[in-house]
């Protein structure tokens, strides 16, 4: 493995690495689904973003995410309802040691930006919503290459919207496989254990390992 250094950019993916998406299963059990159905629906929702990304298509999150709800578990939902439980999504709350990471790393010299497979808008307002904004100085969306991670594309935008080199960026993230994309792109990875606990051996290892994301970011610092 090459040698990394202290990242000039830090990027923190969104979805389940600063805000879980386990408090929307209260919603979801109050429109008749399952209780659970949250983690089969975003898991389904990111394969179906992940084949048309691998097949040459895409789509936007929302659409895909929608589409994901609409058949779950064999429970026709109305659409309208089904948009209403993505859009809740914008409602969410982070994880407390999210925002201590993330004002960790802006307030430590690095640049921190958000690179998601979701909307800037939602991201913006989810943001926005919980105070992160201040410590966030860009969002930057898969929708701008059309492409979602692990794909290369999102990554290599990210670290060409900064102007800095790949391996200057660096990327925070509770999926071992979005550290898998981006470090075959070439970006400096942290690996939060908080969502996954163990990180599959068929992926390329993360830079750093953390128990949670203040310890990622503790640990890309002193590279």
């Amino acid at each position: 493995m090459d040698e990394r250094r202290r990242p000039l950019v830090i990027a923190f993916d969104v979805m389940e690495t600063l805000f879980p998406i386990a408090p929307l299963d209260a919603r979801f059990t109050a429109a008749g689904l399952a209780p659970g159905t949250v983690r089969h629906w975003f898991e389904r929702t990111l394969r179906n973003g992940f084949a048309l990304s691998a097949g040459g298509g895409y789509r936007p999150f929302a659409e895909v995410a929608v589409g994901a709800l609409l058949d779950v578990d064999g429970h026709r939902l109305p659409e309208a309802t089904a948009r209403e439980l993505v859009g809740a999504v914008a409602e969410l709350e982070p994880r407390p040691d999210a925002v201590a990471a993330v004002r960790l790393a802006r307030e430590s010299g690095p640049r921190v930006v958000a690179l998601t497979n979701g909307s800037a808008a939602t991201t913006g307002v989810l943001l926005g919503r919980t105070g992160l904004d201040a410590h966030v100085e860009r969002v930057v969306s898969a929708d701008e290459v059309r492409r979602w991670k692990p794909a290369p594309e999102p990554y290599l935008h990210a670290a060409a919207v900064c102007g800095v080199p790949r391996a200057r960026l660096a990327l925070v993230a509770a999926h071992a496989w979005d550290v898998d994309g981006a470090r075959r792109a070439g970006l400096t990875t942290g690996w939060s254990a908080h969502l996954e606990g163990r990180f599959p051996a068929v992926f390329e290892r993360a830079d750093v390992h953390g128990a949670d994301p203040v310890d990622v970011v503790e640990g890309l610092l002193a590279l």
